[in-house]
């Protein structure tokens, strides 16, 4: 394409160069976003498959949207230049002269070969301008590091299915998991209090979790997507959790609530999963990805960030001192340390959750030990209502968030405990409760297309064929029955933030994932594990959730790089996605906070209250129950305004940024994509027959 800048626009001639043929895939495809620009952590490059090197194709200029040329690659590096000053200058000249129309010397070189400036050029047909909403050739982003420059294809040190050796894969995979830890045990942390668990509760389901986990994300190596995606508890079944557990009907309860809310929650995620599964499996996932676009994963990602602002600040404001630390320190060394690099890692922008966590914690440990928060005569073990001292009234709060308190989580763990399904006991099946998590499960196969998509592109060599989507749609179904038949307290899914921590640690092995899988499930065994991470104060778990939900929020949008940004189209739809997303379930969550209302539950879970006093007032109960708690999901709104804007409004597939799959009779051709996606152990000639779910 010619430039549009008339600065840089080279002067015409009478015979330009024959545009440079596109690759088969972008033939197929017709797909070409416009880029502005990349990070490291939206790099979407594809590896070099031998012998025909994609290296010495075009490049696409990312400020201008056009394609210009690149030197040969000799063994994966750029030759360096031998020139002066003076000659560089002069060949950047060149250069730019070449993104224009006006030399076919510079493009032919690009390619590897030499051109002879005396021979009069060869009649060459001129080139065409593609409409706007004609179908164009498909030009792959770039992906620019911090220091600015523009590199091809993969960045990563290891991709899919490299296997350097045991060192570097438990070295790389131990940082990938260390940095996502915050996503792996803040959920826990959360609704456990919530349904009145105690310390030994915490403690047994953060054990649960990671085992669940580590044999999920196992399962999902091998058997699913195939991609180095970690399996865990999502954020997206978190607020339909949330509003289970503050049904009415568990307001009244005597005795253990913990247990009792558990085993609803487990039978309806159990229901909601075998649902999901179905839509895999079935082939119907295949279908529901025409509806599935990045104007619709973007909104429906970023609200499930947003939609927990309630719970956030306000709670890092009951221990200011320990809280407001914690989200500094996260981000001075996520974004002002993060070019600072020990032993050729970015240690501050890898590990910045477990930096900032651990300083804060050693910083709350010894103002415990040394007396800050304990306040004579007061006992945070007893239950603020039997609390008589108005002088303990007073200090509670601060005594419960700021607290760490080793002596009732850790010191009561045991060193071994094996996590074992139905531990807290039969699971509780109410259809309405499976209703909602249904819908939920829909959300959380939305988000996993976006990942799906997003990571392919990051370490491998094309993306997946909606075959493989659906097989790994299907057993993330699969995952999340063992999920509520261990009592996680919500689903399995691909974890969003995966795709960040890939492109920050460079590390796109399936290997190194498999066997940070085995570490996980050996220290889900430990008992002190748990209790030691169930001791975090809650302002900590708080401040670290600020900073989590902000990251999901905004992997959420960046998936908008895959479509036309700057469309007034995607502008408006996704605009009143967001909007609505928070102004809806505004409208539905207001009808909690009555006078009838319960005044015990916290404040930041009145939202979820909805179901007993939203305005679907009819005379079947359980309708009002679905229809208010749904309808008060930021997520659920923010995917239902979407999906029908997207799907109904006009627009070319360059503007809606339609995601590409590969087609499976050219994937099974290649020999780079049968191996990145097929089974192993032989098990896909067991299910060949089954096109909808392999390549």
């Amino acid at each position: 394409m010619s430039s549009s800048d008339p600065k840089t626009r080279p002067k015409p001639v009478t015979r330009p160069p024959a545009p440079v043929p596109p690759s088969s895939w972008a033939k197929r495809t017709g797909f070409k976003p416009k880029f502005s620009g990349e990070t490291n952590a939206s790099d979407s490059g594809q590896i070099t498959l031998p012998p025909r090197s994609r290296e010495n194709e075009n490049q696409p200029d990312l400020e201008a949207g056009r394609a210009r040329p690149v030197p040969p690659v000799v063994n994966g590096e750029q030759p360096v230049s031998e020139k002066g000053p003076a000659e560089k200058d002069q060949s950047v000249k060149k250069r730019r002269e070449a993104d224009g129309t006006n030399n076919g010397s510079s493009a032919a070189a690009a390619n590897g070969h030499t051109v002879n400036n005396g021979a009069a050029p060869q009649p060459q047909q001129p080139t065409r301008r593609p409409s706007r909403n004609e179908d164009v050739v498909d030009v792959l982003p770039q992906n620019v590091d911090d220091e600015g420059f523009v590199g091809r294809h993969s960045h990563m040190k290891y991709e899919l299915r490299d296997t350097p050796g045991l060192v570097p894969i438990g070295l790389y995979g131990f940082q990938h998991y260390l940095s996502m830890l915050g996503s792996l045990i803040l959920i826990p942390l959360v609704i456990v209090p919530a349904m009145g668990g105690t310390y030994e509760d915490t403690a047994n389901v953060v054990s649960t979790v990671l085992f669940v986990s580590g044999v999920t994300t196992l399962l999902h190596s091998f058997f699913g997507s195939r991609l180095p995606l970690i399996q865990g508890s999502s954020f997206v079944f978190l607020a339909p959790a949330l509003a289970i557990i503050n049904s009415p009907e568990f307001r009244g309860l005597n005795g253990n609530n913990f247990k009792h809310i558990m085993k609803e929650l487990q039978g309806a995620i159990i229901i909601a999963s075998a649902f999901q599964a179905l839509l895999g499996y079935s082939g119907l996932m295949s279908l529901f990805l025409r509806l599935i676009n990045p104007v619709v994963v973007a909104p429906t990602v970023a609200a499930v960030g947003l939609s927990f602002y309630s719970y956030g600040f306000p709670q890092v404001g009951n221990c200011l001192e320990i809280g407001a630390v914690q989200i500094l320190l996260v981000i001075i060394f996520s974004l002002y340390l993060r070019k600072i690099s020990v032993l050729g890692h970015r240690i501050f922008l890898i590990y910045a959750v477990p930096l900032g966590l651990v300083i804060t914690w050693a910083a709350a440990f010894l103002l415990t030990e040394a007396g800050a928060y304990s306040y004579k005569g007061c006992d945070t073990n007893i239950p603020s209502s039997n609390i008589v001292s108005e002088h303990c009234r007073k200090h509670v709060s601060r005594m419960k968030h700021c607290r760490v308190d080793t002596s009732h989580a850790f010191k009561s763990s045991p060193w071994f405990r094996f996590p074992y399904p139905l531990q807290w006991g039969t699971p509780v099946f109410h259809w309405k409760m499976a209703i909602v998590m249904c819908v939920v499960s829909i959300i959380a196969s939305v988000d996993s297309v976006g990942s799906y998509h997003a990571s392919s592109l990051l370490v491998s060599s094309r993306p997946p064929t909606p075959g493989v989507v659906s097989r790994g749609i299907g057993l993330e179904g699969l995952s999340s029955i063992l999920a509520g038949l261990w009592g996680t307290g919500t689903g399995s899914t691909t974890l969003t933030e995966n795709v960040h921590t890939i492109a920050v640690t460079k590390m796109g092995s399936r290997r190194a994932v498999e066997l940070g899988a085995c570490v996980l499930i050996v220290l889900s065994l430990v008992g002190k594990v748990g209790g030691f991470i169930a001791s975090i104060p809650e302002v900590m778990v708080a401040a670290l959730l600020c900073f989590m939900w902000a990251m999901l929020a905004a992997l959420g949008l960046s998936n908008l790089r895959y479509s036309e940004a700057g469309s007034s189209r995607n502008i408006i739809i996704v605009g009143l996605s967001l909007f609505f997303s928070l102004s809806i379930p505004a409208y539905f969550q207001q009808y909690g906070i009555s006078p009838n209302s319960n005044l015990s539950v916290p404040s930041y879970f009145q939202p979820y209250i909805v179901t007993s006093h939203g305005p679907f007032r009819t005379k079947y109960e359980g309708v009002n129950y679905i229809m208010n708690t749904l309808l008060s999901l930021h997520m659920v709104i923010a995917f239902i305004v979407a999906v029908i804007l997207d799907n109904t409004v006009p627009g070319s597939r360059q503007e809606r940024g339609v995601y590409v799959w590969s087609e499976s009779e050219a994937a099974r051709r290649e020999p780079a994509v049968v191996k990145d996606y097929e089974l192993p152990f032989r098990v896909g000639r067991i299910f060949r027959w089954v096109k909808w779910v392999g390549l």
